[in-house]
């Protein structure tokens, strides 16, 4: 775990990107219905990992700027409130205080993510935007939730530890 305010912002941005292409990766096959097709998402192809790394790019931004503002800190309020590090496991710890930062960041970023895709860019009323806002949280939720467990939080403490192996 990061030691210092610089190991933290290069931890965010790590786990920032790693969240936000995993989404994109996941929203982009959705919305190529690639989830409709007999064999669902084993029907992937290239073009949706390039269409996704290039949405990923300015969404890391907010992911990263969301989860500096609230979400961290909700997060491991989260945790500190189910969780006491001397006592318990601490990967224990460190898996509530994740479950918390999805619970937060989740409808954060759907927020942003309807208003982005479906309000600015999709022309959709605005009088839309709290069904439009559920909807794509509920979408969401379960795959933020299992990708930030199994795929984004192990790569990015994995990638943290081998730049920064004293931590």
């Amino acid at each position: 775990m990061p030691r210092n305010k610089k190991q933290g912002i290069i931890f965010g941005i790590i786990m920032s990107y790693a969240m936000a292409y995993g989404m994109e990766v996941y929203n982009v096959a959705i919305k190529e219905g690639v989830n409709l097709t007999v064999g669902g998402f084993s029907n992937m192809t290239n073009l949706i990992f390039w269409e996704a790394l290039k949405e990923a790019l300015y969404m890391g931004l907010f992911v990263f700027l969301f989860s500096n503002l609230w979400g961290n800190r909700l997060g491991a309020a989260f945790a500190a409130k189910h969780c006491d590090p001397g006592k318990d496991n601490v990967y224990i710890c460190r898996l509530l205080r994740q479950a918390g930062t999805v619970a937060v960041m989740c409808p954060t970023m759907s927020l942003v993510a309807s208003v982005l895709f479906n309000v600015i860019l999709g022309g959709a009323p605005i009088s839309r935007l709290p069904a439009i806002w559920v909807g794509t949280l509920l979408k969401n939720f379960p795959m933020a939730f299992f990708w930030n467990m199994f795929a984004a939080a192990p790569f990015t403490h994995w990638i943290f530890g081998k730049l920064f192996p004293e931590c």
